[in-house]
Parts: structure tokens; sequence; C-alpha cells
């Protein structure tokens, strides 16, 4: 992410090369290992890198201490949240709003579940750490390519349209968060995501007049 982190949760440096960026990647998988298998709280920078196969040293080259770590961890995984939101957009671009809607809902709902211990791991490692520029970054890149979306729609046009996306982007974001945590799975999870798309299709159909 592009956001500036506090100044105590710098990265030392960013990798350039090729070699650095795997060493990084390797870094980032031995955190999510060593978080799922055992918490933040036995989570070391020494176990970090004895698993990652890398140096204490090499780990420090890139993160000072665990809670830098785990503040790029996070600006990863959101990083790539973002870029996943903003290519169904755009492939979206020109279409009408049912398909609009149901390409964001899936992405999204994709997304935070295909891994799901690994993102309840990341929503624990982050408690007590001041990630909000991560947040409003995140939150800024989806509204940005949600809202480009709506303005192609094929089949409707919005007077508001600051508004509509704004509730749009706050009820998808929101129910995919709750049924996350409400550890909804098969069935019960697919039922609430067709209603999802019910419901946000007959939403901006009633905020939209047609073009």
């Amino acid at each position: 992410m592009s956001a500036t982190a506090p100044a105590a949760l710098q990265p030392r440096k960013r990798p350039r090369r090729a070699r650095a960026v795997a060493t990084v990647d390797a870094i980032f998988e031995a955190t999510i290992q060593l978080l799922l298998s055992g918490g933040l709280s036995r989570l070391t920078t020494t176990r970090v890198a004895e698993r990652a196969g890398v140096s204490v040293g090499t780990m420090y080259q890139y993160f000072p201490h665990k809670q830098a770590l785990i503040y790029g961890l996070n600006a990863r995984y959101l990083e790539a949240l973002a870029e996943r939101i903003e290519a169904a957009c755009r492939a979206c671009h020109g279409a009408r709003v049912d398909e609009m809607v149901r390409l964001l809902i899936e992405t999204y709902w994709r997304a935070k579940t295909e891994r799901a211990d690994v993102t309840r791991a990341l929503y624990l490692s982050v408690a007590g750490m001041d990630n909000s520029a991560l947040i409003d970054e995140f939150a800024r890149r989806a509204d940005d390519a949600t809202m480009a979306m709506l303005q192609t729609a094929a089949d409707a046009r919005f007077a508001n349209i600051e508004l509509v996306n704004r509730t749009l982007v706050t009820v998808v974001f929101g129910t995919v968060r709750n049924a996350f945590e409400r550890n909804l799975e098969g069935a019960r999870a697919d039922a609430v995501r067709a209603e999802l798309i019910r419901m946000c299709r007959a939403y901006l159909r009633e905020a939209a007049s047609s073009p």
C-alpha cells in the first residue's frame, strides 16, 4: 500500500531485485505459518527467520522488530485485496448494474474466505496496532474503483453517485465481514451471499434512473 506507516513501523528498506522480493515473500509466508500454528504471542523474529530459511540479520535488513513485520504483512494483504477489487471493477466497466453487483460481491467474498484462517490471524495480529493509515488507503482505493465502475453503468445513472457508492460499499463490506466473523460456511454462506446480491441490486435499481 502507498499509505505512510507510523515511523516506528516503517520497514528499514524495500526489496527491489527479484532475489530480495523472493526473500521478503518467504519471510511473510513464514510469518503466516507461525501465526497460524502458535498465534501472535509465540511469534518472534528469530522463529520467522528460521522458518523462512534466512538469517536474523537478513530479517533486520527489512523489519527492525516484530511489530514492523506484522504491519508489513497486513499492508501486503490489503494491497492484494485492493488490487483484486480494482481488477474486478475494471472488468465490469460498461456492464449492467446487476453484473457489477454480482462480481463485486463475489470477488470480495472470495478474497475474505478463500484462506479464512489467514484472514482471522491477520485481524488478531493488528489488535492494538495503529493501522489506520492502511485501512484508510484501502478504503480510498475501493471507493475510487467502485465509483469509476458505477459511472460507466450501461443501464443506469445516479443523481448522487457518491452517496450511492458509499452506501453500496458499506453494505457489501460490512455484510461480508459480519458473515466471516460468524463463521458462515457452505449452504448458509451461499444463501447470505445470494441475498446480499439481491438486496444490492434492488438498491441500485431504486437509486438509479434509466440513461
